[in-house]
Formats: C-alpha cells, sequence, structure tokens
C-alpha cells in the first residue's frame, strides 16, 4: 500500500478509535475511558518490550515518569473535550501546542509566520462552535482542550528530552512505561469509574479498541510512513489530520461543520503544513508521541514517541 495511503488509513482508524469513545461517555465518564485506554495501551507495550530486560539509570525513569504524567493528563484532557466539542474542532484546536513550541523554538520564517492562521483558525472554531451550540458544557469542552494543547506542547519538550537521554535506545519501551506511570498516578482518581468493564465484556472489548485503534495501530503505521516519505510530504499529510477527524466525526457522530468551521479547519492545516514542512515541528516525531530514539510528536489524541525534534 502506498504511504499516503497507509498514513490516511491510520488516521481514519485514531480518530475512528476516538468516535468510539465518545460512543462510550454515556456509560462511563470520559475521563476514565480515557484513562482506560491509557492503561491498556501501557499493558500492551509492556508485555511485547518487557523494560525489565532493561537496567534503567534513575535519572531516565524520573524523565519518564514526568513525561508519563504530562501525556496522561493530555489524553484525559482530550477526551473531556471530545465530550463536549466536535472532533474536527477539538483535534484542530490541540494542534495549536505543537504549533506554539515550534513557532517559539523555530528560526526560521515558516515556524514564525505559521503561529499566525494557527491562532485565527482556532479562534474562528472556537468562535462558531460557542455560537452554535453555546452553554457552559462547551466553554469546559474549550478549556480542556487548549489544555491538552499546553499539555502536548510540554509533552513535546518533556519527550524530547527523554529521547536525547537514549533510554538506551528503547523508545517504544520508555513509551510503555510512561503511559504505565501516568496510568497509576491517575488512578486513584478515576478508576472507581471504571467499574462497569469488570462486569460487561462488550464494554470491556470496546476499550479494546479504543486502546488498540487510538495508540497502537496509529503509531506502528506512522513508524512505517516515516520511513518511506520525505518530510515535506510527512508534512502535507500531517495536516490531513484536523480534516480527516471532521469527516470522521461528521460521518460517525453526525458532527457537521459549518462553512466557517471549514475556513477554521484549513487555517490550521496550513499552520500545521508549514511548521512541518522542514522536518522540525510536528511532523518528525520524537509526539503527542512516545519514544524510538524516536522520531517526533504524536497526534492529538495518543502518544507517540517523545520527539527528538517534535
Amino acid at each position: 500500500m502506498p504511504a499516503p495511503a497507509l498514513f490516511v488509513a491510520s488516521g481514519l482508524t485514531q480518530y475512528l478509535g476516538a468516535a468510539v469513545a465518545v460512543g462510550l461517555f454515556d456509560r462511563l465518564p470520559a475521563a476514565t475511558v480515557a484513562w482506560l485506554r491509557i492503561i491498556v495501551a501501557a499493558a500492551v507495550l509492556i508485555i511485547w518490550r518487557r523494560p525489565w530486560r532493561i537496567r534503567w539509570e534513575r535519572e531516565d525513569l524520573r524523565a519518564i515518569a514526568r513525561f508519563g504524567l504530562v501525556l496522561a493528563g493530555m489524553n484525559v484532557a482530550f477526551y473531556i473535550a471530545i465530550d463536549r466539542l466536535p472532533l474536527g474542532t477539538a483535534v484542530a484546536i490541540e494542534f495549536l501546542g505543537p504549533v506554539a513550541v515550534v513557532a517559539v523554538t523555530g528560526r526560521g520564517w515558516r515556524e514564525r509566520v505559521a503561529i499566525v492562521p494557527a491562532a485565527v483558525g482556532v479562534v474562528l472554531l472556537a468562535g462558531v462552535t460557542l455560537r452554535t451550540q453555546g452553554g457552559r458544557s462547551v466553554a469546559v469542552g474549550l478549556v480542556a482542550i487548549l489544555a491538552a494543547a499546553a499539555l502536548w506542547a510540554g509533552y513535546i519538550v518533556l519527550g524530547r528530552r527523554v529521547a536525547n537521554r537514549g533510554a538506551h535506545g528503547q523508545g517504544v519501551t520508555s513509551l510503555g512505561l510512561a503511559m504505565a506511570t501516568g496510568g497509576l498516578v491517575f488512578a486513584p482518581f478515576l478508576a472507581g469509574g471504571a467499574l462497569p468493564v469488570l462486569h460487561d465484556v462488550r464494554l470491556a472489548g470496546l476499550v479494546v479498541v479504543i486502546a488498540v485503534f487510538s495508540s497502537v495501530v496509529p503509531y506502528a503505521v506512522e513508524q512505517v510512513v516515516l520511513r518511506r516519505v520525505s518530510a515535506a510530504t510527512f508534512a502535507v499529510l500531517l495536516a490531513l489530520l484536523p480534516a480527516t477527524a471532521a469527516v470522521v466525526g461528521a460521518v460517525t457522530l453526525r458532527q457537521l461543520p459549518q462553512w466557517l468551521d471549514l475556513v477554521g479547519l484549513a487555517l490550521v492545516s496550513c499552520a500545521i503544513a508549514l511548521t512541518s514542512l522542514r522536518g522540525t515541528g510536528p511532523a518528525r516525531r520524537a509526539r503527542r508521541r512516545a519514544p524510538a530514539a524516536p522520531t517526533g510528536p504524536a497526534r492529538p489524541d495518543r502518544p507517540g514517541s517523545p520527539d527528538a525534534s517534535a
């Protein structure tokens, strides 16, 4: 399969997992669904990578723990947001985090200019959502997704540190440990809401689907794509993610965007492409995802390799 087609399939899978999660919010709190996804994905990665075979330095473990806390907080905030906002809108606004990091740390004109269309696009998306849906719930969703964007920025910075420390070259292994740490810290606050999963096999199966679709499959596919396309091509593909999320939201959740939403999505996508063109922005991972000697930040609602670049 051509790399662009693989990437599109990965994006569809990722946001289909998010759509399935939205379908569970009437039975489980959104934050609890996010926590369950983190725990299940951590279990899969730890069983696969067997981190106990490695001798970890204390400073490595501290860096991984900090990274895991931010990663877990980012995902919990994102799920709270998509419980109250259209999926495409939430994904686009969350990209403000990595775009801002690149705008602040980048040296080229593309990185500096990109924050302008990103900010305008976010204002449009937020304004349209407040006007058409209104209410306290939507305001909470906007606060949550801005918090997720800020945490994504922190994820990129901390992920780069984890990647640069080397962590024995065990990027995916470090991600598994980070997710497990974040899951354990959030457990006292969120585990109680997960009790229905213990008594409902179908519900438990859907949680596994969410973890695999939103974390495991997209991460694995993206690593293949990164090896097969140029940075410029990957920038264009990454810029398609907000639109991909909007399509999934429209088809599966009946969240139909208005024309100003589409303008906002286009502006954010332009900003993503600008910051990714030279392989220094959201396109190159070390991220939103988890380490390899990672290649860059993960997509909005899932962990990936802590970025050796972003």
